[in-house]
């Protein structure tokens, strides 16, 4: 075990301690006499002595004579420096020797000078000043030791953080093994390490931001700002004062001046979410941007440079909304540098299997759960079910189920909404028109008839032959079609 560090912080409840060297007897006694009542007093006869006495105890205060053999009061007070900075030092001086008393206060760097004779009661003001400082001294210190382990474990954790963040949006985080994500993947990559304006397009919930999060955090921006705004969920005016910023003044409620996120996010990226919504004024701001790279604060007739890489979003036909003159085209053609297509979850059905478990798993996490997978009727279901709001609502779906799962251990088909529940087991093709899939949304509900009324005619009997008995069914094909559609707590019925 490591012994204590004498010279740390003082001890509240210890009296303070003082070291006295001198060569005459007289003095120390004299000294130690006038102290001894209110601190721990340690004499030395001599500068060896009283090293040996400030390593072992803790020493506050040193009062050394000017003149003694061996080490001088100067060369002893160098040697107290060395150990311990902190620790207060005075000087016993009985005459005024220029030259003596400027090296003590260049090199030495006493407190204060004590003339021989002294006061006794000045010398104990002197004294309690001078432990002041130490106290001060000393506090400043374990402060300064908090502030700085503080900032390193500040810095370990915004390290973390921020390795966090990159693990998070990185090209990994984002799932998707079908081939129509390795096609989104492999423009990402390319487009991550430029700085090229991209447009990324998609319905809604498909994950565009995830997108643009990945680009940035994926390029040599990534230790600067990522920073996001919905176009849409802002009125015009409200929408420039937060993208450029303003000066105070500049409109009713505008009391200082703000910096908007374009400046706020110099030298990273910014993502314009739903861009398709801007009026034609935003849409004349935004392309000077993108254009001179200049932004002009609102109420200021100045204009400020900005180095920041622009990325959108849209679940708009840009294209269409160009012809008809309601987005500009030359600030069309600028955002769509290059353009990613995040493509619809009822295209890439393959990846539902593994979005659900990642969900599955997150939702566990928050909600204290230990839900161990889905069943395979339930997985069926939610392979074959449409996802108009795609993976926001696969996510949205999972969540609901994990918040309501209570004690059990597997998602099974009861467990899921009622518009998933009783489905057939086979995808929809993505090329499936909309009459294909309003007949499957009438098998769907065919089915969940079906369920219901298995459900409650076992119930009411009590076994499955006479349930078969009630529905007029063999009890064979009762079994088969309970199977099928995924009724397995009923199925343990006899």
């Amino acid at each position: 075990m490591d012994e204590p560090d004498p010279h740390g912080v003082a001890d509240p409840a210890q009296p303070y301690g003082i070291l006295i060297v001198d060569d005459e007897e007289a003095i120390r006694e004299s000294l130690e006499l006038t102290l001894s009542d209110e601190y721990r007093v340690f004499t030395a006869a001599n500068g060896r002595d009283g090293l040996a006495i400030f390593d072992a105890e803790d020493i506050a205060l040193v009062i050394v004579d000017q003149n003694m053999p061996g080490l001088t009061g100067v060369e002893f007070l160098e040697k107290v420096i060395e150990r311990d900075v902190r620790a207060i030092r005075m000087m016993l001086t009985g005459y005024a020797d220029i030259s003596s008393l400027a090296r003590a206060v260049n090199t030495g760097r006493i407190y204060r000078y004590i003339t021989k004779p002294w006061e006794p009661s000045e010398l104990r003001i002197n004294v309690k000043r001078a432990l002041e400082s130490y106290a001060l001294s000393s506090e400043n210190s374990a402060l300064a030791g908090a502030l700085a382990e503080a900032n390193e474990r500040l810095r370990a954790e915004n390290r973390y953080l921020r390795e966090e963040v990159e693990r998070r949006y990185s090209f990994e985080g984002i799932i998707g093994d079908s081939p129509a994500m390795q096609r989104v993947f492999e423009i990402m990559k390319k487009v991550a390490e430029t700085d090229a304006t991209v447009l990324i397009t998609g319905e809604t919930g498909t994950g565009k931001e995830l997108v643009a999060r990945a680009i940035h955090y994926g390029g040599t921006r990534k230790e600067k700002r990522f920073l996001a705004q919905n176009c849409g969920a802002l009125p015009d005016t409200l929408l420039e004062s937060e993208l450029f910023g303003h000066r105070r003044g500049a409109f009713t409620g505008a009391n200082q001046d703000k910096k908007g996120l374009f400046e706020a996010a110099d030298g990273g990226t910014i993502f314009l979410d739903e861009i398709g919504e801007t009026e034609p004024g935003m849409q004349v701001r935004l392309l000077r941007v993108l254009q001179e790279g200049e932004i002009r604060p609102v109420g200021s007739s100045d204009t400020l440079n900005v180095d920041v890489r622009v990325l959108a979003a849209t679940n708009r036909d840009l294209e269409s909304r160009v012809q008809e003159d309601r987005f500009r085209e030359d600030l069309f053609y600028r955002l769509r540098v290059v353009e990613i297509e995040v493509p619809p979850l009822r295209e890439r059905r393959s990846d539902i299997p593994s979005l659900a478990d990642h969900f599955l798993e997150s939702a566990n996490g928050r909600m204290k759960r230990s839900i161990k997978g889905f069943s395979n009727a339930a997985m069926d279901l939610l392979t074959a079910y449409v996802w108009r709001g795609n993976v926001r609502e696969l996510e949205n779906e999972i969540e609901r189920v994990v918040v309501l799962a209570g004690d059990e251990q597997q998602v099974s088909v009861e467990m899921l909404s009622a518009p998933i529940r009783g489905g057939q087991p086979n995808p929809i093709p993505a090329s499936a028109s909309d009459a294909e899939i309003e007949d499957w949304n009438l098998n769907l509900s065919v089915d969940n008839m079906k369920r219901r009324m298995i459900t409650q005619a076992i119930s009411d009997t009590g076994s499955k032959t006479r349930a078969a008995e009630r529905l007029g069914i063999p009890r064979q094909s009762l079994q088969k079609m309970m199977k099928r559609l995924g009724l397995t707590k009923e199925a343990s019925a006899g």
